[in-house]
């Protein structure tokens, strides 16, 4: 239960006189693109959709020490002009610990006003006054409105805030972009209709003890929500990771049982993560399956049907489960590699290290085709592999996918078990 506080003070201001709006013929309006502000930071940029839209707000949550004050603060410093100003406001920092972060990440500009202020009024009040090219506010949780009476980062508070900064930037094609502390959930705290204002919703998402960061896109009005950015945290801050398949794969050995290569698509991009299994005799009557980085009920339906359909004793084994470099897999296209590197480690055989594994297992031990096939063949094929477990079924555009690659073409999960199983 959450309460909620309606109640206003009276702002003692007088009410402005809002022309009326007329309605405009939906053929009448112009089609043209609209020109976004471009950001410098290639991968925040992909997920935005190709930089800022004016006018537009941008809500990015994250967990708590993964990065986001740290994101926001390198995107000002690179999009800071002389033409247009960026103010940085904190709820959080005084302005002295945004200059000691700054200097730590080695950023440096002219143009970039800083602000430690909660009250909203101000806030806007110094936004007017200097009319910048970018408004950054560091958290909405912690801004209050005068004329609530509820505790800033109430539901009454941060709906008021969010419209308030809406009604604010719209007029003016000035962009928000708005930090958001998250629950325990991992969901956006405060009232959901939050997230409904807003023209976009971004995640930063990751393991604070892995150094790479997945930045997604869950809501955005102009631009797709299937691209993500990937980032390394690093001395210097947030660093771009052209090659996210690469780094995931630095440090494979390839000549340890129970690891194969698996591709994942996040969003609209192909990357390729060293999947690890390890089976271990049980020392009590109930046998332990963990998993990091994959579901843990799929990875139990997995061993289901390695038991049921393959023949596997795993009924007496503990069996530990584990994606490297931090990434989090859900789709399903990872079920044959995880079910390879189970096999693997039982049988103490290796995978072959130049093998890929791609297909969505079933129930019954079938493997089942999935979505964008192609382009993580291609992928596969670029970083140097020359074997790809697939299932028999390619989908219905299969002309020409592959090419270059030893396509081994499976329709069950123990005949994909003895393709790549050394």
């Amino acid at each position: 239960m959450v309460e909620t506080i309606e109640e206003r003070r009276p702002s003692g201001e007088p009410k402005l006189v809002v022309a009326i709006s007329e309605p405009v013929a939906l053929q009448t309006v112009s089609s043209a693109a609209t020109d976004r502000l471009r950001v410098p930071i290639t991968e925040l940029d992909r997920v935005l959709g190709g930089g800022l839209v004016p006018g537009s707000l941008v809500l990015l949550g994250g967990d708590p020490g993964i990065g986001k004050s740290t994101l926001v603060l390198q995107a000002a410093t690179s999009l800071a002009t002389a033409n247009a100003p960026v103010l940085y406001v904190s709820g959080e920092e005084s302005v002295q610990q945004i200059k000691l972060r700054a200097d730590r990440l080695g950023v440096n500009a002219e143009k970039l006003f800083v602000l430690s202020e909660t009250d909203l009024d101000r806030i806007l009040a110094a936004a007017e006054k200097m009319n910048p090219g970018l408004l950054i506010v560091d958290s909405i949780q912690t801004v209050y409105a005068d004329e609530i009476t509820s505790a800033a980062g109430s539901v009454s508070q941060v709906r008021e805030c969010t419209a308030r900064l809406i009604q604010w930037a719209k007029p003016r094609q000035i962009p928000v972009l708005i930090v958001g502390h998250v629950t325990k959930e991992g969901t956006i705290a405060g009232p959901r209709v939050l997230e409904h204002m807003v023209d976009a919703v971004l995640y930063l998402e990751g393991d604070r003890y892995h150094q790479y960061r997945i930045l997604r896109a869950v809501k955005n009005r102009f631009g797709s929500t299937d691209e993500v950015g990937v980032f390394e945290m690093a001395d210097a801050g947030l660093r771009e990771v052209r090659n996210p398949s690469e780094a995931f794969l630095e440090e494979r050995s390839g000549n340890a049982a129970g690891s194969t290569v698996a591709v994942t698509m996040e969003g609209s991009r192909p990357i390729l993560v060293e999947v690890q299994a390890l089976t271990s005799p049980t020392a009590y009557g109930l046998p332990r399956r963990s998993a990091n980085g994959l579901d843990t009920n799929r990875l139990q339906l997995l061993v289901a049907v390695l038991q049921k359909r393959v023949g596997f004793g795993l009924g007496t084994q503990d069996i530990y489960a584990n994606v490297v470099g931090g990434l989090r897999i859900a789709e399903p296209a990872a079920d044959l590699a995880v079910s390879i590197a189970v096999a693997s480690s039982f049988k103490e055989r290796l995978v072959d290290p130049r093998t890929v594994a791609i297909g969505e297992v079933g129930l019954s031990g079938e493997l089942r085709s999935v979505n964008q096939l192609e382009r993580r063949l291609a992928e596969a094929k670029r970083l140097g592999f020359t074997r790809a477990v697939v299932p028999a079924v390619l989908g219905r555009r299969s002309g020409g996918m592959g090419d270059g690659l030893e396509l081994i073409r499976v329709s069950t999960l123990a005949e994909a078990i003895a393709a790549a199983v050394l």
